[in-house]
Protein backbone atom coordinates (compact mmCIF):
# COMPACT_ATOMS: atom_id res chain seq x y z
CA UNK A 1 0.00 0.00 0.00
CA UNK A 2 1.17 3.30 -0.93
CA UNK A 3 -0.06 6.36 0.96
CA UNK A 4 -0.19 9.30 -1.09
CA UNK A 5 -2.48 11.70 0.78
CA UNK A 6 -3.72 11.94 4.08
CA UNK A 7 -5.72 14.95 5.46
CA UNK A 8 -7.63 15.80 9.22
CA UNK A 9 -11.31 15.95 8.18
CA UNK A 10 -13.06 16.66 11.38
CA UNK A 11 -13.65 15.80 14.89
CA UNK A 12 -17.17 14.56 16.20
CA UNK A 13 -18.59 14.37 19.74
CA UNK A 14 -20.90 11.96 18.57
CA UNK A 15 -22.18 9.40 16.34
CA UNK A 16 -24.66 11.72 14.35
CA UNK A 17 -21.60 13.98 13.93
CA UNK A 18 -19.44 11.55 12.18
CA UNK A 19 -18.48 12.15 8.44
CA UNK A 20 -21.85 10.97 5.96
CA UNK A 21 -19.61 9.83 3.02
CA UNK A 22 -19.27 5.94 3.30
CA UNK A 23 -15.58 5.63 3.36
CA UNK A 24 -14.44 2.42 5.23
CA UNK A 25 -12.86 3.15 8.53
CA UNK A 26 -10.07 1.85 10.36
CA UNK A 27 -10.48 2.62 14.01
CA UNK A 28 -7.72 3.16 16.65
CA UNK A 29 -7.86 3.01 20.53
CA UNK A 30 -6.42 1.99 23.65
CA UNK A 31 -5.79 3.36 27.29
CA UNK A 32 -4.35 7.17 27.55
CA UNK A 33 -1.00 7.86 26.04
CA UNK A 34 -0.67 4.14 24.24
CA UNK A 35 0.67 6.37 21.44
CA UNK A 36 -2.30 6.52 18.92
CA UNK A 37 -1.62 9.47 17.38
CA UNK A 38 2.07 8.82 16.74
CA UNK A 39 1.35 5.73 15.33
CA UNK A 40 -1.17 7.52 12.76
CA UNK A 41 1.30 9.57 11.73
CA UNK A 42 3.92 6.80 11.44
CA UNK A 43 1.14 4.85 9.40
CA UNK A 44 0.48 7.91 7.06
CA UNK A 45 4.92 9.14 7.05
CA UNK A 46 3.33 12.60 7.77
CA UNK A 47 4.68 13.47 11.31
CA UNK A 48 2.23 16.35 11.98
CA UNK A 49 -1.09 15.13 10.95
CA UNK A 50 -1.96 13.95 14.69
CA UNK A 51 -1.23 15.72 17.46
CA UNK A 52 1.01 13.95 20.21
CA UNK A 53 0.83 15.08 24.02
CA UNK A 54 1.94 13.74 27.23
CA UNK A 55 -1.20 14.77 28.63
CA UNK A 56 -3.38 11.54 29.60
CA UNK A 57 -6.80 12.08 27.86
CA UNK A 58 -6.34 14.42 25.32
CA UNK A 59 -8.27 13.24 22.45
CA UNK A 60 -11.63 13.55 23.52
CA UNK A 61 -13.55 13.41 20.33
CA UNK A 62 -13.90 11.30 17.48
CA UNK A 63 -10.76 12.26 14.63
CA UNK A 64 -11.34 11.70 11.49
CA UNK A 65 -8.74 11.56 9.11
CA UNK A 66 -9.20 10.62 5.01
CA UNK A 67 -6.38 8.72 3.19
CA UNK A 68 -5.95 8.77 -0.39
CA UNK A 69 -9.25 10.18 -0.81
CA UNK A 70 -10.81 6.25 -0.44
CA UNK A 71 -10.31 5.30 3.40
CA UNK A 72 -10.21 7.07 6.85
CA UNK A 73 -8.31 6.59 10.10
CA UNK A 74 -10.43 6.88 13.21
CA UNK A 75 -8.37 8.14 16.17
CA UNK A 76 -10.83 7.11 19.47
CA UNK A 77 -10.79 9.07 22.59
CA UNK A 78 -8.76 6.97 25.19
CA UNK A 79 -10.38 4.81 27.99
CA UNK A 80 -8.79 5.08 31.26
CA UNK A 81 -7.91 8.87 31.27
CA UNK A 82 -8.56 10.95 34.22
CA UNK A 83 -8.76 14.56 33.78
CA UNK A 84 -12.28 15.06 32.73
CA UNK A 85 -15.32 14.88 34.56
CA UNK A 86 -17.07 11.57 35.65
CA UNK A 87 -20.06 13.20 33.57
CA UNK A 88 -17.91 14.01 30.72
CA UNK A 89 -15.97 10.43 30.57
CA UNK A 90 -19.85 9.17 30.53
CA UNK A 91 -20.34 10.92 27.35
CA UNK A 92 -17.46 9.78 25.55
CA UNK A 93 -17.93 6.44 26.38
CA UNK A 94 -20.91 6.38 25.26
CA UNK A 95 -19.84 8.23 21.87
CA UNK A 96 -17.26 5.29 21.58
CA UNK A 97 -19.76 2.06 22.47
CA UNK A 98 -22.29 3.78 19.77
CA UNK A 99 -19.55 4.24 17.07
CA UNK A 100 -17.69 0.75 17.48
CA UNK A 101 -21.44 -1.25 17.67
CA UNK A 102 -23.41 1.15 15.31
CA UNK A 103 -21.14 2.65 12.60
CA UNK A 104 -21.44 0.77 9.18
CA UNK A 105 -18.70 1.96 7.62
CA UNK A 106 -16.54 0.38 10.08
CA UNK A 107 -14.09 -2.28 9.21
CA UNK A 108 -11.61 -3.02 11.76
CA UNK A 109 -10.71 -1.65 15.26
CA UNK A 110 -6.79 -1.13 16.18
CA UNK A 111 -6.53 -1.74 19.83
CA UNK A 112 -3.39 -0.83 20.77
CA UNK A 113 -1.35 -2.14 24.16
CA UNK A 114 1.77 -0.58 25.72
CA UNK A 115 4.22 -3.32 24.52
CA UNK A 116 6.08 -2.57 28.27
CA UNK A 117 3.05 -3.54 30.44
CA UNK A 118 1.19 -6.60 31.74
CA UNK A 119 -2.46 -6.55 29.94
CA UNK A 120 -4.22 -4.10 32.23
CA UNK A 121 -7.88 -5.22 33.62
CA UNK A 122 -9.19 -1.74 31.29
CA UNK A 123 -7.63 -3.78 28.82
CA UNK A 124 -9.12 -6.96 29.11
CA UNK A 125 -12.78 -5.82 29.68
CA UNK A 126 -12.81 -3.82 26.58
CA UNK A 127 -11.20 -6.64 24.49
CA UNK A 128 -14.29 -8.72 26.02
CA UNK A 129 -17.01 -5.68 25.13
CA UNK A 130 -15.87 -5.78 21.63
CA UNK A 131 -15.87 -9.47 21.48
CA UNK A 132 -19.60 -9.17 23.04
CA UNK A 133 -20.79 -6.79 20.52
CA UNK A 134 -19.10 -8.69 17.73
CA UNK A 135 -16.65 -5.62 16.20
CA UNK A 136 -13.50 -7.12 13.89
CA UNK A 137 -10.42 -6.37 16.00
CA UNK A 138 -6.60 -6.58 15.54
CA UNK A 139 -4.38 -6.42 18.88
CA UNK A 140 -1.54 -3.83 18.21
CA UNK A 141 1.91 -3.82 20.69
CA UNK A 142 2.73 -0.46 20.60
CA UNK A 143 6.58 0.80 21.89
CA UNK A 144 8.48 -2.27 20.70
CA UNK A 145 11.62 -0.17 20.34
CA UNK A 146 11.08 0.83 24.45
CA UNK A 147 12.83 -2.09 25.54
CA UNK A 148 15.17 -5.20 24.23
CA UNK A 149 13.76 -7.49 21.09
CA UNK A 150 14.24 -10.45 24.00
CA UNK A 151 11.36 -8.13 26.52
CA UNK A 152 9.40 -7.41 23.72
CA UNK A 153 8.71 -10.78 22.86
CA UNK A 154 8.64 -12.06 26.41
CA UNK A 155 5.91 -9.11 27.25
CA UNK A 156 3.77 -9.77 24.28
CA UNK A 157 3.59 -13.55 24.87
CA UNK A 158 2.58 -13.01 28.54
CA UNK A 159 -0.37 -10.91 27.28
CA UNK A 160 -0.91 -13.34 24.66
CA UNK A 161 -1.41 -16.15 27.25
CA UNK A 162 -3.29 -13.90 29.20
CA UNK A 163 -5.96 -13.17 26.22
CA UNK A 164 -5.80 -16.95 26.02
CA UNK A 165 -7.34 -17.81 28.71
CA UNK A 166 -10.73 -16.89 27.85
CA UNK A 167 -10.26 -16.95 24.21
CA UNK A 168 -9.04 -19.64 22.06
CA UNK A 169 -7.75 -18.22 19.02
CA UNK A 170 -6.34 -15.09 19.33
CA UNK A 171 -7.24 -12.30 16.60
CA UNK A 172 -4.30 -10.45 14.50
CA UNK A 173 -1.73 -9.03 16.43
CA UNK A 174 0.80 -6.35 15.04
CA UNK A 175 4.19 -5.17 16.51
CA UNK A 176 5.12 -1.97 16.10
CA UNK A 177 7.05 1.18 16.89
CA UNK A 178 6.35 4.81 15.77
CA UNK A 179 9.92 5.81 15.97
CA UNK A 180 11.38 3.38 14.01
CA UNK A 181 8.38 2.61 11.72
CA UNK A 182 8.28 -1.61 12.82
CA UNK A 183 5.12 -2.67 11.60
CA UNK A 184 3.92 -0.04 9.26
CA UNK A 185 3.68 -2.44 6.27
CA UNK A 186 2.10 -5.02 8.27
CA UNK A 187 -1.04 -2.86 9.24
CA UNK A 188 -0.65 -1.14 5.66
CA UNK A 189 -1.21 -4.16 4.12
CA UNK A 190 -4.03 -5.62 7.09
CA UNK A 191 -5.80 -2.50 6.16
CA UNK A 192 -5.52 -3.16 2.16
CA UNK A 193 -6.81 -6.63 3.11
CA UNK A 194 -10.14 -5.33 4.28
CA UNK A 195 -10.17 -2.42 1.54
CA UNK A 196 -10.51 -5.47 -1.14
Amino acid sequence: MKITSAAFELSAPSLDKCPTRPLPEFALIGRSNVGKSSLINSLTQRRELARTSNTPGKTQLLNFYVINNAWRLVDLPGYGYAKVSRDQRADFNQTVARYLSERKTLRLVFVLLDSRLPLQPVDREFIQWLEGVGTPFALVFTKMDKHSPTQGRVGVEKIKAAIGEWRSELPPVFLTSAETGAGRSELHAAIDAHLR
